[in-house]
């Protein structure tokens, strides 16, 4: 492919990226704001710019939108582990991957005068109701299992170790997705809004301890 073909390639890539942040994001929002009832496929995609159809081309449902954010940002975990540097502890290089995803919070509404990375209280509250949801737990388990999985191979790549064969990659990957769960989950129930990169520093120091008896 010439290097202009492989330049349309990663635009239209590229495109395609932003479509469906811009439907995942504008469906967590209408969820939000309105209720997941409430929002209906027609609105998410009129919130994005696009058309229904164009919503149907990405998404079975405004479930499986809702946390494709989730699911984007687990994958990019492992793409990001994958470009750290061999020579970093497993651990340390697992930490850096995924802070590196958490550490910009982008859209969200932040109260005036608060700290980079803090969330206004309503959006906190609002987000942890949409998870809430029975109609979406099923999205998110399922997107929590294909993440997990491409995290373990990045950990088997990188530690030499075999998927299909050896425990360890699929057991420190679902440690991880349990980490960032209950990091996450420490987030939307704080008593005043934190950065969630805080919950998850901490949740990953703890692993890498051993979980040691406090």
């Amino acid at each position: 492919m010439s290097t202009e073909g492989g330049d349309r390639a990663g635009l239209r890539e590229r495109k395609k990226q932003e479509t469906r942040a811009a439907l995942s994001w504008a469906a967590l929002r209408l969820a939000v704001e309105r209720g997941l009832d409430d929002v209906r496929v027609e609105d998410i995609a009129a919130e994005a710019g696009v058309s229904p159809r164009t919503f149907n081309n990405y998404f079975s449902s405004k479930g499986e939108a809702i946390v494709a954010r989730h699911v984007d940002r687990t994958r990019g975990l492992a793409a990001e582990l994958r470009a750290q540097p061999a020579s970093k502890p497993l651990w340390d290089a697992i930490t850096d991957a995924t802070l590196a995803q958490f550490q910009v919070q982008e859209g969200f509404p932040v109260q005036d005068g608060a700290q980079e990375g803090v969330p206004d209280m309503w959006w906190v509250t609002g987000v942890r109701r949409v998870l809430a949801e029975p109609a979406l737990q099923g999205e998110w388990f399922k997107a929590s299992a294909a993440a997990e999985a491409e995290i373990a191979a990045a950990i088997a790549d990188r530690t030499g170790t075999d998927v299909t064969r050896d425990l360890y990659p699929l057991l420190v990957a679902r440690t991880v997705g349990a980490a960032v769960t209950v990091a996450m989950d420490h987030w939307l129930h704080a008593d005043s809004p934190v950065p969630i990169t805080t919950s998850l520093r901490e949740a990953l120091r703890l692993l890498a301890a051993g979980l040691p008896v406090p």
